[in-house]
């Protein structure tokens, strides 16, 4: 999933022949899920016409202060609307307003009330590009916190060749996403989260299992990945999922499995999250045929499986080990002791006492113990809300 997805896109169209390049890039930006808007200068319109930026953006395109009714387009309400602002073609001629604070049209307006980051994209001739004053007036802009998309090299409308062609649509695109996840908290952390319940076979049909159903693992994973991390998903048995997000998922069914997957990816992981249910003990043996009811009564010999959040914390050295508690009763205490005796550097507590936390619920209320015994209880909250939280300390942590 693009780090565009979701994102509140305003477009600003200046008048140059490269306003053309407008529709590709409204089109490929709702590709990677945002919405988009567009203001244009007046004169963008002999370029670009409203009528096929409206239909592309699903959105009213205005380039006048005021509309044809003499209802004011309010450049205030799209500068506070947008969560990202480009401004592309950017000729000479706004480039130069912008850097001086000339404020004679909606676009300008609306940059100058704008308080999202603002990507500019120059257009114009070779000569133009290079002159001293352009040149001051892009670093000055760079200056104010704008973040500047290179002219590309190539064919001009002039007929020259040269430095000055505004970046192709999809370049502008990566160019953004590049630059928004190396913005983002998680960018470039290794983070490996468990998930789901294991099942023991018993036989060829029957297993034994318990009731999560990965809801949150799978949400911390999701926003684990939306806050920029590289994220790896071990996965029980689950139907949730993560189609849509840059998330490597790895199937398991017992606790074995489990075991095996979560050590291949330790020592590369930055932060391992343990939020899967894994069973405590499986069959001895494991029937080959399906066992038939016969008697009144049936034994089953139970083993203990690997403790898989032990072995991760007692070879651990630089990862940053999270574990989940559910408990029914003494919670605290249970939870302190887990946290201790597997070396983890915090534990998150939940209750199955409470009526917002367990298994196959969509919300969830936490506590967050760390390795100093300092607690942090959160409200009940969508799990996905949850995720967050516990995210968020994860970034104060590291």
């Amino acid at each position: 999933m693009s780090v565009l997805h979701s994102k509140k896109i305003l477009l600003a169209v200046s008048a140059g022949i490269a306003a053309y390049k407008a529709a590709f890039l409204v089109r490929g930006l709702i590709k990677q899920g945002a919405e988009v808007k567009v203001i244009m200068t007046p004169d963008a319109q002999h370029f670009v016409t409203p009528l096929t930026l409206s239909t592309l953006s699903k959105n009213p395109v205005e380039w006048e202060f005021f509309g044809d009714k003499g209802d004011w387009n309010n450049h205030v309400e799209y500068a506070l609307w947008a969560d990202y602002m480009i401004i592309a073609p950017c000729t000479a001629n706004t480039l130069s307003h912008m850097a001086d604070g000339t404020c004679d049209n909606l676009v300008l307006a609306t940059y100058l009330s704008a308080k999202c980051p603002v990507y500019f994209a120059p257009a114009m001739d070779l000569d133009m590009y290079q002159h001293p004053t352009t040149k001051e007036n892009i670093d000055q802009l760079v200056k104010n916190g704008n973040i500047l998309i290179p002219a590309e090299s190539g064919e001009l409308a002039s007929g020259l060749v040269g430095e000055g062609r505004m970046a192709e649509p999809e370049n502008i695109i990566s160019f953004m996403e590049n630059h928004i996840a190396s913005t983002l908290p998680l960018f470039g952390k290794n983070i490996v989260v468990s998930a789901g319940p294991t099942y023991e076979n018993i036989d060829p049909v029957r297993f034994i299992g318990n009731y999560s159903s990965g809801k949150m693992g799978f949400e911390i994973a999701k926003v684990a990945s939306r806050m920029g991390a590289n994220v790896q998903l071990v996965s029980g048995p689950s139907h949730e999922s993560v189609a849509g997000f840059p998330i490597e998922r790895t199937n398991v069914i017992s606790a074995r499995d489990m075991y095996e997957a979560m050590h291949a990816k330790y020592d590369t992981a930055d932060v391992v999250i343990m939020s899967a249910a894994v069973a405590d003990y499986r069959p001895k043996e494991v029937a080959d045929q399906k066992i038939k009811k016969n008697d009144e009564d049936l034994t089953i010999e139970l083993t203990k499986n690997p403790d898989i959040l032990k072995s991760l914390g007692e070879i651990k050295k630089h990862q940053l080990l999270v574990g989940f508690a559910l408990e029914t009763n003494n919670e605290e205490e249970y939870a302190k002791g887990k946290l201790a005796k597997k070396n983890l550097d915090f534990i998150v507590l939940n209750s199955l006492q409470d009526k917002d936390a367990g298994f196959q619920k969509n919300t969830n209320k936490i506590t967050i113990i760390d390795k100093d015994m300092s607690m942090q209880s959160f409200d009940a909250k969508s799990k996905a809300d949850v995720a967050k939280d516990i995210l968020n300390v994860i970034v104060k942590k590291l």
